[in-house]
C-alpha cells in the first residue's frame, strides 16, 4: 500500500492506492502555502490514517525538480519552492518519497485508466488555466524531474494565425519567455488573444459559449486559438509517435473544441487516422492522484525485487 497525494495551491487531495484500479480517496485539506512545517503536518496527518506503514509517498503537484539537483520550482506553494523537496520530505516523514510533476501523473493515469489504454504512445496534453502535457510509453513515463512533455514552454508561437491569418504579438509568458504557447492557448490565453482580437474581456467559459452560439468574435478568437495550438501538437505527435491525446483541463469539457483541435492537428500530421486522435480524457474523478499512485505502486514494485 502507498500513500499518495494530488496537491494544488488550494487543496490537498490524499488517499491509499493499492492497486492502480484501487485507489482510495480523502476528504481534501487546505494547502498551507508558507508554512512548511504546517504542510508536512497535513501529509503526516493523511499518513497517520494508514493501518500499516505505507511503502512510500507519492506526490503529485503542479511544479518542477531540478533532475541534478533535486530543488523544486512550485510557484504556486512559496513554502516548497526553492526547496531540495524529496529529500526534505523524507526526513521528515521518515519514508521513501516520490514527487512528480501533475501534468506528468495525468499522463499517467490516462495512459494505464483513461483514453490511453491500449496505446503504447500516449501524449497527455493539458488545456487548463496554461499548456502543459507529458509522455507515457510502453507504460513509463517520460520524465527528468518534470520537464518532459512541457510542450506549452519555448518561444515558438505563431505570430501569424487564423483564417484569414491576423498578426500577433509575442505575449509574454510566465516562464519568462515570449512567444510560448503556454501564454496563448490555455483559459488565460485564449482570454488574452480575445481581447486582443476583440477588446472585450471575457472569461474563457463565456467565450466558449459565445462561440458555440455562433458569436461572431467569439467564433474569430477560436479560430485564432485553434490555429495557434494545432501545429505545434501536431509536432510533438510526429516527434513522439503518439497515437492518442488525451486532453484533460478546464478547456477539455468543450467537446466541440477538442473536435475542431482534433481535425486540424490531424490534418498537419504525417501519420493517418481515420478516429479522432485528441480527445477528452477520461480517467475520473482525479487523475493526478491516480497517476501519483502509478508511480507509487510502480517504486514499490521496483524495491520488491
Amino acid at each position: 500500500m502507498i500513500v499518495c497525494f494530488d496537491i494544488g495551491g488550494t487543496a490537498i487531495k490524499g488517499g491509499f492506492a493499492f492497486s492502480g484500479e484501487d485507489v482510495r480517496p480523502l476528504p481534501r485539506r487546505p494547502t498551507p502555502l508558507h508554512d512548511y512545517d504546517a504542510f508536512v503536518g497535513e501529509l503526516r496527518g493523511v499518513i497517520e490514517q494508514a493501518d500499516a506503514t505505507p511503502d512510500c509517498v507519492a506526490i503529485s503537484i503542479a511544479g518542477v525538480l531540478d533532475p541534478d539537483t533535486g530543488v523544486a520550482t512550485i510557484a504556486n506553494i512559496p513554502c516548497l519552492h526553492g526547496r531540495p523537496l524529496v529529500a526534505d520530505l523524507e526526513a521528515d516523514l521518515g519514508l521513501p518519497v516520490i514527487v512528480a510533476n501533475d501534468a506528468d501523473c495525468f499522463a499517467m493515469a490516462e495512459a494505464h485508466n483513461g483514453a490511453g489504454r491500449g496505446h503504447a504512445i500516449v501524449f497527455g496534453a493539458i488545456l487548463g488555466t496554461g499548456v502543459g502535457g507529458g509522455l507515457v510509453i510502453d507504460g513509463k513515463l517520460i520524465n527528468r524531474g518534470g520537464f518532459a512533455g512541457e510542450w506549452g514552454h519555448g518561444p515558438v508561437a505563431a505570430t501569424l494565425a487564423g483564417s484569414p491569418p491576423v498578426e500577433l504579438p509575442r505575449f509574454q509568458c510566465g516562464c519568462g519567455l515570449k512567444g510560448c504557447i503556454d501564454a496563448v492557448g490555455g483559459a488565460r490565453g485564449m482570454e488574452r488573444l480575445h481581447t486582443h482580437l476583440s477588446g472585450a474581456a471575457l472569461t474563457s467559459e463565456e467565450i466558449v459559449q459565445a462561440w458555440e452560439s455562433g458569436d461572431v468574435d467569439a467564433t474569430r478568437t477560436i479560430d485564432v486559438l485553434i490555429d495557434l495550438l494545432a501545429s505545434p501538437l501536431a509536432l510533438v505527435v510526429n516527434v513522439t509517435g503518439a497515437t492518442i491525446v488525451p486532453v484533460g483541463g478546464g478547456l477539455s469539457n468543450s467537446l466541440s473544441l477538442l473536435r475542431e483541435i482534433d481535425a486540424a492537428v490531424r490534418a498537419r500530421i504525417l501519420r493517418r487516422f481515420d478516429r479522432p486522435l485528441v480527445v477528452q480524457a477520461t480517467c475520473r474523478p482525479e487523475p493526478g492522484l491516480v497517476g501519483a499512485a502509478l508511480l507509487g505502486l510502480e517504486f514499490s514494485a521496483s524495491q520488491q525485487h
